[in-house]
């Protein structure tokens, strides 16, 4: 484990509840909900989801399939990662103005919760309740594809080929980091740079690089050439897309003051004490080993 626990819980807070103020949904009204399946389930499959869901009939269904998947994917993992099946399937429901981005999963191997909020982020999706699911195990890749596409949905509006290509590179990036240095650590690296760009916005590569290294040295992460290569591919993309880095800073502060009102919560405090239970109790069975 790298050295970024004193910080740990503040990013990965601030993860799920920052947003990118890009595009709000358009016509629809909070509370409306869309689905998306996997043009490749059976019907069993299908029912399965749609119960899970709690979808009835008169919710709009929207269907991804492969080919989809493979357009916004295939320039980042392999074929057989993306499978030759659509089988992620996911619900979208609006939220109130400023109400936050959550998301939950099931059957979802590879991406986590966190990394789909930092790419919905890229995308301009905020304030809704998005899950995510598969009936059987999957990687998690090809799921942002349909959430994507009820976006454009429910806003009326086609998001730019270029921010779903940023938006699903950015996923990818993320799940290939965290396999080498921490999912964890990734995801706070990712939000951390964020942060940075929020603060000093870079005007050149050498300020973009050196950005980079500053957030994962504060973080206690030791990148390689090549991961921090990666990043700045990544983040020179980020820096021209239509984004209000200003406006990024205000929802950051306003994500903080709802971690802080959480963690100040009955909620909040039961969590701490839960976590400072774990602690103990990991601490006890080491002492044990040593003892015996």
């Amino acid at each position: 484990m790298k050295r970024i626990f004193g910080n740990k819980w503040m990013y990965l807070g601030l993860v799920f509840l920052f947003l990118l103020p890009v595009q709000a949904f358009a016509d629809a009204q909070p509370g409306d909900r869309f689905i998306t399946l996997g043009e490749d389930l059976t019907e069993e499959q299908k029912n399965m989801l749609l119960s899970e869901m709690g979808a009835d009939d008169h919710e709009e269904i929207i269907t991804v399939s492969n080919e989809e998947e493979h357009k916004y994917l295939g320039n980042y993992i392999s074929k057989r990662l993306i499978g030759t099946k659509a089988l992620s399937s996911s619900s979208i429901t609006l939220g109130e103005k400023a109400s936050g981005l959550k998301v939950e999963t099931k059957n979802i191997t590879w991406v986590t919760k966190e990394m789909y909020v930092n790419a919905l982020i890229t995308a301009g999706v905020k304030d809704a309740e998005i899950y995510v699911t598969s009936p059987i195990p999957v990687s998690g890749t090809a799921a942002l594809t349909g959430i994507l596409k009820a976006y454009e949905v429910s806003s009326d509006q086609a998001i730019p080929e270029d921010v779903k290509q940023a938006a699903n590179e950015e996923m990818v990036k993320t799940a290939k980091l965290g396999d080498e240095i921490g999912t964890e650590e990734a995801t706070a690296l990712m939000t951390k740079i964020k942060q940075e760009m929020v603060k000093n916005p870079p005007e050149t590569e050498a300020d973009l690089r050196a950005l980079i290294e500053s957030a994962a040295k504060e973080l206690g992460i030791t990148l390689n050439e090549e991961q921090i290569q990666s990043l700045l591919d990544l983040f020179n993309k980020l820096k021209e897309l239509n984004i209000d880095w200003n406006q990024v800073g205000e929802q950051l502060n306003k994500a903080k003051e709802q971690l802080d009102a959480f963690l100040n919560s009955e909620e909040g405090q039961t969590f701490l004490q839960k976590l400072k239970e774990v602690f103990a109790s990991l601490i006890d069975a080491i002492a044990a080993l040593f003892k015996g």
